[in-house]
C-alpha cells in the first residue's frame, strides 16, 4: 500500500511545472515531423538538416507562397507565376510582376525541387533557401524588399502565431520564411505518371510511344543525353543552339563569367510537358511541335553549341513525320495530371 501512494505522490509532482523552466519553454510544443515519401525509383533526397520538413513549416509555406502581402504592391504571390494548373510553371511566356514590368525568363515550374541543386534558367541560386528568397528583392517580380515583408509579415494577425508553431519563435525574419517555402515546395512531388507505372511494369506503350522511347533513348532522338534519367533532366546547363551567335543570350556565364558558359541554360525536367507550356528559357515555343521541329531541323551552330548537340553542323536530328509524332507521344507518357488537381497542395 506504501508504495502505491508513494508512487501517486511521485506522479503528482512530475505533473507540476518545474519553477525553473520558463513558461513560454514549458508550454512549447514541437512541430510535427513531415516526412517526404521518395517515388519508386527516385534517387534520395538530400535536405539540409537545420530546416527538416514538419506539418507546421509545410502549412506556413503554403500560405506564404500564395500570399500576395510579399510583394510591393499586394497583387502578385509566388502563384501568380508558377499555377498549379500549368505543373506551377507560367503558361505566359514572360511573368508579369508587382509593377507590370515582364521578367527576364520564363518562369520554370516548380516540383520534385528536393533533387535540384542550382535553380534559375541561369543557376543564379545555389540552393532552395536563395531560390525562395530572391523574387521578393527582384524590382520585376515582387520589388518589395525583405525588411518591409518582415514588417507586414510581423504585423499580420495570422503570420507570428504560424511561425511560432513552426520554428518556436514568433521572431520573423527572411530566413526562416525562405525555409517555410521550400518546405511546401518540397512537398510538390510528380510522379504519377504512365512512365512511371510503365517502369514499374504495371503499364504498356502503345507502339508509336514505345516507337519515340527508342528514338528518345538512342543517337537518332539524343535526348536521353540531358533527359535520360528518372527525373527527365540532368541538373546541368547546356548551349542547345537555340540562336546563332548574334543572338546569344549570356545565361550561366552571367553568374560564372567564364566563357565558356556563354549561352549554356538550365536544363528543364521534360515532366509534366502537357502542362508547362510555352517552352524554352523564354518561352518561344508554344507547342511541342515547335519544339521537336526546332531539335530536327533548325539548331544553330553558334560558337559555343554544346558538344551534345552532335548533329548542329546539318541544322539538327533531321527527323520524319512519323518519328516526330513518336517522339511526342512517348514525352507525354510523363504526363501526370493528378498533380494539377491535388487540392492538397493549394490553401
Amino acid at each position: 500500500m506504501f508504495g502505491v501512494f508513494t508512487f501517486v505522490i511521485l506522479a503528482l509532482a512530475q505533473c507540476e511545472k518545474d519553477k525553473y523552466v520558463s513558461p513560454s519553454s514549458a508550454d512549447s510544443i514541437e512541430p510535427t515531423p513531415y516526412y517526404l515519401k521518395v517515388p519508386q525509383g527516385f534517387p534520395d533526397y538530400f535536405l539540409e538538416q537545420q530546416n527538416a520538413l514538419t506539418n507546421e513549416g509545410v502549412e506556413l509555406g503554403r500560405k506564404l507562397f500564395f500570399d500576395p502581402i510579399l510583394s510591393k504592391n499586394r497583387d502578385v504571390s509566388c502563384a501568380s507565376c508558377h499555377l498549379q494548373s500549368s505543373s506551377f510553371s507560367d503558361p505566359r511566356a514572360l511573368s508579369i510582376g508587382t509593377n507590370g514590368t515582364a521578367t527576364t525568363f520564363h518562369s520554370m515550374p516548380i516540383f520534385n525541387i528536393a533533387w535540384m541543386n542550382e535553380f534559375f534558367w541561369d543557376g543564379r541560386a545555389k540552393s532552395r533557401e536563395d531560390q525562395a528568397l530572391q523574387p521578393v528583392n527582384n524590382p520585376l517580380e515582387m520589388d518589395l524588399g525583405w525588411i518591409e515583408a518582415v514588417k507586414r509579415l510581423s504585423a499580420d494577425s495570422d503570420y507570428p502565431r504560424m511561425f511560432k508553431a513552426a520554428f518556436g519563435t514568433s521572431v520573423i525574419d527572411s530566413n526562416l520564411a525562405a525555409q517555410a517555402m521550400v518546405q511546401y515546395e518540397m512537398t510538390l512531388v510528380s510522379s504519377e505518371t504512365k512512365f512511371d507505372a510503365w517502369l514499374k511494369g504495371q503499364a504498356s506503350f502503345t507502339p508509336e510511344e514505345e516507337m519515340g522511347r527508342i528514338i528518345f533513348n538512342s543517337e537518332r532522338g539524343d535526348c536521353f543525353h540531358c533527359h535520360g534519367s528518372i527525373l527527365a533532366t540532368d541538373n546541368s546547363f547546356h548551349n542547345n543552339g537555340l540562336d546563332g551567335d548574334a543572338d546569344l543570350k549570356s545565361g550561366l556565364y552571367s553568374v560564372t563569367n567564364d566563357q565558356s558558359d556563354f549561352g549554356k541554360f538550365k536544363t528543364p525536367t521534360i515532366r509534366n510537358l502537357a502542362f508547362t507550356s510555352p517552352y524554352m528559357h523564354d518561352g518561344r515555343f508554344q507547342t511541342l511541335e515547335q519544339v521537336v521541329d526546332f531539335y530536327s531541323d533548325s539548331v544553330q551552330n553558334n560558337r559555343n553549341v554544346d558538344v551534345l548537340m552532335k548533329k548542329a553542323n546539318s541544322g539538327g536530328l533531321g527527323l520524319n513525320s512519323s518519328e516526330k509524332n513518336a517522339l511526342i507521344a512517348f514525352m507525354l507518357t510523363m504526363t501526370d495530371s493528378s498533380f494539377t488537381r491535388n487540392p492538397v497542395l493549394v490553401p
